[in-house]
């Protein structure tokens, strides 16, 4: 993206920059999209978590069937109701700001009054993401803990998910996690709009109106969007798993990226930090085929 290779510019759907509403509507189909992609994306996450925090040599397969051995098929969407609700403030606060973000380089750009750019996709998402990482490390450290837990009844550590945010605030470590999430978020949203933004924007130069383009279409940019983030990003996401499931008070891996990345590497090599890689690709196209379609669909519900 340099001055010498300018970057395509493409037609935006701005239709009414000026509707007071618009903010709702975004927040609105945003939450709809994260609940989708939690409703299709649990299990894969929850192969992914264990996979990522296990100490010992295993694979998805031996995973999914001591987890449906142990704790039967529902053991896939334990912790559910933190992300059902904590997800859809997520992606509701992701593609809020994204499209906020839009409409302020409409508006104070002149440049921009028709189309941005690909660079100015990868800003709006960059500032989507990190404004998320402040609500998504919390709620993903929740998650995780109950996740990952394999007791149940009075030997559960955490009762729930309000017993478990009680027992983080006391330890001082309800936003453990907090920075390898900022990291991942921004830039892994940054690469999430630039990748859609760019394929509809295909579509539009084509001369096909956003509102029409099929739901197929959508599904289909959605999961090669998801799928390009968590190739960019996946590192960090194993660093801040371990992070989020280490000893609350003395732990055992380090209390930053670095250090945490080097304990890492030297028990298990630079391999380690791709454990939970395939369960996350699998999950990562219908996941976020399900985000995209279902915010699409909402936004023109709500016109």
């Amino acid at each position: 993206m340099t001055e010498e290779f300018p970057t395509p510019q493409l037609i935006d759907d701005l239709e009414s920059p000026h509707d007071n509403t618009r903010v709702i509507k975004d927040l609105l189909a945003g939450t709809a999209g994260g609940i989708a992609q939690v409703l299709v994306g649990q299990p894969f996450d929850t192969t992914k978590v264990r996979l990522q925090t296990s100490e010992t040599s295993t694979n998805a397969v031996k995973v999914i069937k001591d987890l449906i051995k142990n704790e039967g098929p529902m053991g896939f969407y334990k912790g559910t109701l933190t992300p059902l609700v904590g997800v859809g403030a997520c992606v509701s606060l992701q593609f809020g700001v994204n499209e906020a973000m839009k409409r302020f380089f409409h508006t104070f750009d002149e440049a921009a009054s028709q189309h941005l750019s690909l660079l100015q996709y990868y800003i709006c998402g960059v500032a989507g993401g990190f404004t998320n990482s402040f609500l998504a490390s919390p709620i993903e450290h929740i998650r995780i803990r109950l996740q990952t837990q394999t007791g149940s009844g009075a030997t559960a550590e955490f009762k729930g998910p309000i017993d478990c945010i009680k027992k983080l605030r006391v330890n001082g470590q309800l936003m453990r996690g907090l920075t390898p999430t900022m990291l991942r978020e921004s830039h892994g949203c940054g690469v999430y709009f630039l990748t859609y933004e760019a394929l509809i924007g295909h579509q539009v130069k084509s001369g096909i109106q956003r509102k029409d383009i099929p739901a197929w279409k959508l599904c289909l940019f959605g999961a090669a969007s998801g799928t390009l983030l968590w190739t960019m990003v996946y590192p960090l996401d194993v660093i801040k798993s371990v992070m989020q499931t280490d000893n609350l008070k003395t732990p055992k891996n380090g209390n930053n990226i670095l250090t945490v990345g080097r304990t890492i590497i030297a028990r298990q090599g630079v391999s380690g930090l791709f454990k939970g890689f395939a369960p996350t690709m699998l999950r990562a196209a219908p996941a976020n085929a399900a985000t995209f379609a279902t915010f699409e669909t909402a936004m023109r519900l709500l016109g």
